[in-house]
């Protein structure tokens, strides 16, 4: 669900300003639609909102210091919104079943665990880069296992060099990855989450955009 509602985040503003919608706003409704796609079951956008007012409250309060804006009603209209930009394609075809198959593979049935492990976690961070954009599910998952095998020092040339794809596209995988590795090294969340968010461009309202259009459609009448 949260590889799903991440993939939907990224496409979103991939397609859209940041001054269209609050990402605070967006993130729990792709969530929420997410648990619906992947048949999780419906999470409650009560529940939904809730948790994100006391994880803000609780873990970012040293860069978000005001209260959450956002309720139920508004995760539910910014829903119709997600789906319009989303142009209702749900389905996400993620890297973890390749990386199974491509596991078997390697051990001829029979996985290694460590190495099985530390690439479903590199899988994990890809999400923070923008390769579920660009790049087809078993190309990043052959990405993390490349990764994983420099790690581990485990010599595999011989099962890439047997593999039916275009290894330019993997380094170029590998390396996004990598640069994201070398990018935390030297982050402190801190000291830099406030002052990006001080940059975040500001949404017109903090209304979602049925209400900012009842709003306009109201004070046009108005007139």
């Amino acid at each position: 669900v949260i590889a799903t509602a991440t993939v939907y985040f990224k496409r979103f503003f991939a397609r859209n300003s940041l001054k269209s919608i609050d990402p605070f706003l967006l993130a729990p409704t792709c969530i929420f639609l997410a648990s619906k796609v992947e048949e999780f079951g419906v999470i409650s956008a009560n529940r939904l909102a809730g948790s994100c007012t006391n994880v803000i409250k609780n873990k970012f309060n040293y860069a978000y210091p005001q209260e959450y804006p956002y309720h139920s009603k508004h995760i539910l209209e910014c829903e119709f919104y997600l789906l319009e930009n989303l142009d209702c394609c749900l389905i996400v075809y993620q890297p973890y079943r390749p990386l199974l198959l491509l596991m078997q593979d390697i051990n001829n049935g029979q996985e290694e665990q460590q190495l099985l492990n530390l690439s479903w976690r590199i899988v994990n961070d890809s999400l923070r880069t923008d390769v579920s954009l660009i790049y087809p599910p078993h190309q990043i998952a052959i990405g993390a296992i490349q990764i994983a095998c420099v790690i581990l020092q485990k010599e595999l040339k011989s099962w890439f060099a047997e593999l039916n794809v275009d290894m330019d596209k993997i380094q170029e995988i590998a390396r996004a990855i990598i640069n994201l590795f070398e990018l935390w090294k030297g982050f402190d969340e801190k000291k830099e989450i406030a002052g990006l968010l001080e940059k975040l461009p500001k949404p017109k309202s903090n209304a979602p955009p049925q209400q900012q259009q009842q709003q306009q459609q109201q004070q046009h009448s108005n007139r």
